[in-house]
């Protein structure tokens, strides 16, 4: 009965770690480029509040820095890719 349901999940197992490779490498070259955004915007964000005295303007882009910074909006997608990979291994292991 095991060797039966291990035969019906390969196909899905063997997709499902494909498309989470896949994700990785979006994750990780998205992170990359969303790393280098967030600086400019950390930058464009001081220069809002000291240059042209906006300080509630240069917070809203501070926050919007942070969301795309490798702490905001990309740490939650690798701990999504974390969290299908341990169903991968949990359905690898039955």
């Amino acid at each position: 009965m095991r060797i039966l349901l291990k035969i019906l999940l390969f196909p899905i197992t063997l997709i499902l770690t494909v498309i989470l490779l896949i994700c990785e490498f979006i994750c990780t070259f998205g992170t990359m480029l969303l790393s280098i955004l967030a600086m400019l915007l950390f930058a464009l964000a001081l220069a809002i509040m000291i240059f042209l005295g906006e300080v509630q303007d240069g917070i809203k882009t501070m926050v919007l820095a942070y969301l795309i910074s490798p702490y905001g909006i990309p740490m939650f997608a690798a701990w999504l890719i974390g969290k299908i990979g341990l169903i991968n291994e949990w359905l690898k292991a039955i």
